[in-house]
């Protein structure tokens, strides 16, 4: 019988929540995709005092000594066996490769204009959702998801003269690699509470970013700097840990596919970021792109399936 339930945990379902539990779900996501929105300025920040690899080393130690100190307060038992392929997937794609590639792209792209082509992130997890745990959105789902990568696929072509940038290909990259990371652990988030998810994807990468920080720390130079500190500290402890707890819990409650449109709102959350914390100069293209996958939302949340 043991089995049998734990079998049964581990299946596709369909989200049956009450209304009130997918009201909290959906305003869980959305606070993952506020702290998300503030990524890109953050990282804009941390790369005025350190160097791309110090960053991204040292935010994933950070974020994972503050989550393996909250399972070790808690005296969290560690996940079973058949676990640990999903959360390697969870470290590998939000751990390591969304930060490396995102911050890699940041070197020779503008904040608005990442923020615009990671638009494509909705886009591309509901696709892996669909194929990894067998979600099956409506037909209007997928036209409102297809609007909104078209906007951002049309914007990147105009801002790039009709060529892809080696930031462009860093981004989309990212996309491949973030998407999988979220797909597997809003899975993982079914079945277990969705701090512990990160939590423990975090751990399982610190043999790799430990010597990766000690390394990156002696070969960089670093600059102490209060924008400095405070983008590390946001992207460790905001976009690295907490913003993923609410981001999985929201996942878990309506499902992967509509929490992940509503990550079309990062982007001009982020280009409004971009421009009060870094006086960046928008060109008109940005903002209303941003503007046409905001629309999309709606339609995504109203869709069946």
């Amino acid at each position: 019988m043991r089995a049998q339930s734990s079998a049964t945990a581990d299946l596709p379902i369909a989200v049956t929540a009450p209304r009130d539990r997918r009201g909290f779900g959906t305003l869980q996501a959305a606070l993952g995709v506020i702290a998300f929105s503030l990524t890109f300025p953050a990282t804009a920040w941390g790369l005025e005092g350190f160097g791309p690899w110090s960053l991204v080393a040292v935010r994933s130690v950070l974020a994972a000594f503050i989550a393996g100190g909250c399972l070790l307060a808690l005296r969290v038992a560690p996940p079973a066996r058949r676990h640990w392929p999903g959360l390697a997937v969870v470290g590998a794609g939000v751990v390591l490769g969304f930060p490396m590639l995102t911050t890699l792209a940041l070197g020779t792209s503008t904040t608005a204009h990442a923020a615009v082509v990671v638009g494509l992130l909705p886009l591309t997890t509901a696709l892996l959702s669909a194929l990894r745990v067998g979600s099956r959105p409506s037909r209007v789902f997928w036209v409102a998801a297809l609007a909104g990568a078209a906007a951002v696929v049309a914007f990147t072509v105009q801002q790039s003269g009709g060529a892809l940038t080696t930031a462009d290909l860093y981004l989309f990259a990212a996309l491949l690699v973030c998407a999988a990371g979220y797909t597997e652990g809003g899975r993982l988030a079914r079945v277990m509470p969705g701090w512990q998810v990160i939590g423990w994807a975090l751990m399982l990468c610190l043999p790799l970013t430990v010597p990766a920080a000690a390394v990156a720390l002696a070969v960089e130079p670093v600059t102490l700097t209060a924008h400095s500190v405070t983008g590390l500290l946001w992207v460790a402890a905001g976009s690295q840990f907490l913003g993923l707890i609410v981001w999985y819990r929201g996942m878990a409650a309506i499902g992967i596919p509509k929490a992940s449109q509503l990550q079309l709102a990062q982007p001009l959350l982020t280009l409004v970021w971009s421009v009060l914390l870094l006086n960046e100069q928008l060109t008109v293209a940005a903002p209303l792109t941003a503007a046409a996958v905001l629309v999309c939302i709606a339609v995504t949340q109203r869709a069946r399936g």
